[in-house]
């Protein structure tokens, strides 16, 4: 299965409550932190909720 590695680029400090909820839900909090998640279409919704705050990098290997 395709993995994705999403890294929070941006801070949530001033944005709205579903995006702030969105980073928490992706197992984020911070700038520079990431996590590593499988390719679903729920995880690529929350992704385009998110997209100005985040990178994503795609067929990532562990």
């Amino acid at each position: 299965m395709k993995m994705l590695k999403i890294t929070q680029t941006r801070s949530i400090i001033g944005r709205l409550k579903k995006q702030k909820r969105t980073i928490e839900a992706l197992g984020l909090g911070r700038p520079n932190y990431y996590t590593v998640k499988n390719d679903t279409p729920q995880i690529r919704g929350m992704i385009n909720v998110v997209k100005h705050l985040i990178k994503v990098e795609e067929n990532y290997k562990q």
